[in-house]
């Protein structure tokens, strides 16, 4: 079987790592496997504190995720590495506070694009993925359906620069 070649690297990025950015993860990853199986992408998650390391996503968040058919369960949340700056090409934020984290954690030679992530679900008329760690469960299906647009957007975007 021949080894798949990764042409793009991103990385979501949240707070903990353990609503949006996984969610953004799997959500991206079952888009891929549903409607563009042909894209080379590598895809992960992070936080930008430490605070759940090691840890599955929130129950709600994989409770929320699995409604959907998309399963979180084996992801594990990780924090932002300097290094991840150099190994993925697009790093999207899920909120303006984690970006300007992002940004001042990037090191001056770092060739990754840092964006806000619902930059690819310019219908929605959000600007950023709330987190719904505090709130209740239509706080996880809402952030579940700006997902689903900004993946889609993202996917869009992803085929129209391979033209």
């Amino acid at each position: 079987m021949a080894e798949r070649k990764v042409t793009r690297r991103i990385l979501f990025v949240c707070m903990g790592n353990i609503c949006r950015s996984p969610t953004a993860e799997g959500i991206m990853r079952s888009r891929l496997a549903e409607q563009a199986p042909d894209l080379e992408l590598e895809l992960d998650s992070a936080g930008t504190h430490d605070y759940h390391v090691g840890n599955p996503p929130d129950r709600r968040t994989v409770e929320a995720a699995r409604r959907r058919g998309v399963d979180l369960s084996q992801l594990r949340a990780r924090q932002v590495m300097a290094e991840d700056f150099a190994r993925f090409d697009l790093i999207l934020a899920m909120d303006r506070h984690n970006h300007d984290l992002l940004e001042a954690l990037r090191p001056g030679d770092a060739g990754a694009t840092l964006e806000l992530f619902l930059k690819y679900a310019a219908r929605s008329g959000e600007t950023e993925v709330p987190d719904p760690y505090y709130g209740g469960a239509n706080g996880f299906e809402y952030v579940l359906d700006l997902v689903e647009h900004a993946c889609d957007g993202l996917i869009a975007a992803l085929r129209s620069q391979r033209r």
